[in-house]
């Protein structure tokens, strides 16, 4: 006798209409990341913020999207072996994915400096905590439009 099995489904998509607006998914898909030149140009040549870090220096600027989106530059020169280049991406991805709900609307590059390599698991996961706060810190509140009353006005 035949039988039936039931598999059910590893990861469980849900339509962006049944979450609420202001929500970000948890997930670090290919809209998440900076990936042409023209994106990382854009905020090298005019970064409305930058966050100093210890080794790293964070370059933000607004996109108007309701995502953040996330660039890593790590050169050779920064750090040598490309075991720890690739341990401090996974790092930064799963930071910047844990905290990216308080960082909707930016596009941020990461830029290493000599010594990132060098820093311990633990220490760089605090470094970037840290970073994300201050950074979600700065963020300036949305202008909120405000009608006036005036003589010309049609309220007048």
């Amino acid at each position: 006798m035949p039988s039936c099995r039931v598999v059910a489904p590893k990861v469980v998509r849900v339509w962006q209409f049944d979450t609420p607006a202001l929500e970000v998914s948890q997930d670090f898909s290919r809209e998440k990341r900076l990936l042409t030149p023209r994106h990382f140009k854009a905020v090298f040549d005019s970064p409305t913020g930058k966050v100093p870090g210890k080794n790293l220096l964070l370059l933000v600027r607004d996109n108007d999207l309701d995502h953040p989106r996330l660039g890593l530059v790590i050169g050779k020169k920064s750090v040598k072996l490309s075991v720890e280049r690739n341990r401090l991406k996974r790092l930064m991805r799963e930071s910047f994915r844990l905290h990216q709900d308080s960082l909707v609307g930016w596009d941020i590059v990461v830029v290493a400096r000599k010594g990132l390599g060098d820093v311990e698991n633990p220490e760089l996961i605090q470094h970037f905590d840290k970073l994300w706060k201050r950074l979600a810190r700065n963020k300036p509140a949305p202008a909120v439009k405000t009608e006036t009353v005036g003589v010309d006005s049609p309220n007048a």
